[in-house]
């Protein structure tokens, strides 16, 4: 791994991102690339801005700037000498960019842009699996990005790691890709791995050798027959509720999903999420994304 893209809006749900963000820079010694989205009316913007629509670093100011310009890229390097301060940005190789897209694209195109192997964000949500994803630029994000994201819900330890996750996953045809992506990844990192099967009442249940050989499939489809030792099979009411205790009864660093484009998040975590679980999805979640 060589370079993560962390977006910035400079608040503390930001900065809890980047913290986990610079861990991850110095344990494996890649780069960050901090992209903060500037605020600026089409009309105000430098003509290199509008004609290029693209990243730019901070401090390229022009002497034909507009006033209005000129304040929103003097606050973004304000800001961003505010983040070299932080103690945990000491010893971390980074770059500072701007981009004025104002949603998700702006993110994606830079990431893109930077060869980024990861996204590392912070979200707001506070209720669930589910409600990590929903109504923000951060869903947006995890829907179209080709890149793995990880979201980050609140402050972290000073010594978090990803050396333990768990994947889950309903062993389906259609996360055989990501499951390899992610594989490829977590060797990277030296992350073990670990998998589930939340099997839960109604439409969705499997007996014992109806879970087994699905699993069996999807192993071999991935070339990880090798892996059959570490999956576990637990049941529960809801599959997020599932997932999340498993997470929490074994310690896991980040918890494991993919994605749809479409959808967000796919149907296996799809439902209504009851608020006792709510107060317990707080591991971060690491997304890859189902391509269609």
């Amino acid at each position: 791994m060589k370079t993560i893209l962390v977006p910035t809006d400079f608040s503390d749900t930001a900065n809890h991102a980047l913290k986990v963000a610079a861990q991850l820079s110095k344990k494996h010694n890649c780069k960050l690339v901090l992209l903060h989205m500037l605020e600026i009316a089409k009309h105000l913007l430098p003509d290199n801005m509008i004609a290029s629509n693209d990243v730019q670093p901070v401090h390229s100011t022009h002497s034909n700037d507009l006033p209005e310009a000129l304040f929103y890229m003097k606050l973004a390097q304000k800001r961003f000498e505010e983040v070299r301060e932080l103690p945990f940005m000491e010893g971390v190789e980074y770059e500072e960019a701007v981009q004025n897209h104002l949603d998700f694209k702006g993110v994606i195109t830079s990431a893109n842009k930077f060869n980024t192997d990861l996204i590392v964000m912070g979200s707001h949500g506070t209720s669930g699996l589910e409600e990590i994803f929903v109504g923000s630029n951060t869903e947006k994000i995890v829907r179209h990005s080709n890149i793995p994201v990880l979201v980050i819900k609140e402050e972290m330890a000073s010594n978090f790691s990803l050396d333990n996750v768990v994947f889950a996953s309903d062993f389906t045809e259609e996360a055989v890709e990501p499951f390899i992506n992610a594989c490829q990844l977590f060797e990277t990192l030296g992350s073990k791995v670990k998998l589930v099967y939340v099997n839960t009442p109604g439409d969705y249940f499997s007996n014992s050798t109806e879970m087994r050989d699905r699993v069996k499939t999807f192993l071999n489809a991935t070339q990880k027959q090798n892996l059959i030792e570490d999956v576990s099979f637990v049941s529960d009411y809801t599959v997020e509720k599932g997932v999340i205790n498993f997470a929490n009864q074994n310690n896991v660093d980040a918890i494991a999903v993919a994605t749809h484009g479409r959808t967000g998040i796919s149907h296996f975590f799809s439902g209504s999420i009851s608020e006792d679980i709510a107060n317990h999805a707080i591991k971060p979640v690491i997304t890859f994304r189902i391509n269609s």
